[in-house]
């Protein structure tokens, strides 16, 4: 295969501006998968069945899953101002990607199949979530999640150890910033996913204790992917819940 810097010419070269107005639909849902989009800047809503899930703010690229697995696509997006995209042929993107992903698939595969859970998907919605995720290594100490931020993504642990902490709003022996510890999460665990399921900002911040290498699944993917997951994440919120309550009295801090 050639070497990481002769692909990436070679994936820049094929690559095509495609400029959009406002209204314009770059894809639609059901459609045969052309091209891949990676882009420059501009707005785009991501509309399932009608309803817009999520939106792409002058970042992000959307359009691999129908080229990687032939299926119709999965969503619409619509461009909501005058933007820029660079787009990929589905030939090119196949002959490219797909290499390089055979790799990515090896090493996560089996991982990947280890998450209590991800047990509720099918193999083939597993392995789409290989495809798209990514992975971040953090050393001792570094915060990986900080409280009351924006939530763009959710973290699965590979391998060491992340604590999640909380300051207490409701608490009046805790100074104010005082945090303390609600759990800890190992290999195969998840977190960061309850802001992707209320839709608030983070409700914990979180430490890598020790070295610490996680797989990261942002909010796009999430969406498109892990729907059927989030049943169970919900079922988890009240577990959290119970957590907050014996710690500090009250599990106002997830509401408010």
């Amino acid at each position: 295969s050639l070497p990481l810097q002769e692909q990436f010419s070679e994936v820049l070269d094929a690559m095509f501006e495609h400029r959009v107005q406002p209204t314009d639909h770059v894809i639609d849902q059901g459609d045969d998968g052309d091209n891949f989009y990676v882009i420059e800047r501009g707005l785009f809503d991501i509309v399932v069945m009608g309803t817009t899930v999520g939106q792409y703010n002058n970042k992000g690229s959307f359009g691999e899953l129908a080229l990687m697995y032939n299926t119709p696509r999965a969503a619409t997006i619509v461009a909501t101002n005058e933007g820029a995209l660079w787009g990929l042929d589905r030939a090119t993107f196949r002959r490219l990607i797909l290499k390089n992903n055979a790799k990515k698939r090896k090493m996560y595969e089996t991982f990947i199949e280890s998450v209590p859970l991800l047990k509720s998907l099918e193999a083939n919605e597993r392995m789409k979530i290989v495809d798209v995720l990514g992975s971040k290594q953090f050393p001792d100490g570094e915060r990986i999640i900080t409280q009351g931020e924006k939530a763009d993504c959710f973290y699965i642990v590979e391998s060491g150890e992340v604590k999640i902490m909380m300051k207490s709003k409701t608490k009046a022996d805790h100074a104010d910033n005082v945090e303390v510890e609600l759990t800890r999460c190992s290999r195969g665990h998840y977190f960061g996913e309850l802001a992707l399921v209320t839709n608030k900002p983070r409700a914990a911040s979180v430490y890598a204790e020790g070295p610490v290498k996680l797989v990261v699944i942002d909010i796009q993917a999430f969406e498109r992917l892990l729907g059927s997951c989030k049943e169970i994440m919900k079922r988890n919120i009240s577990h959290y819940e119970e957590q907050l309550v014996a710690l500090f009295g009250s599990s106002m801090d997830l509401r408010d």
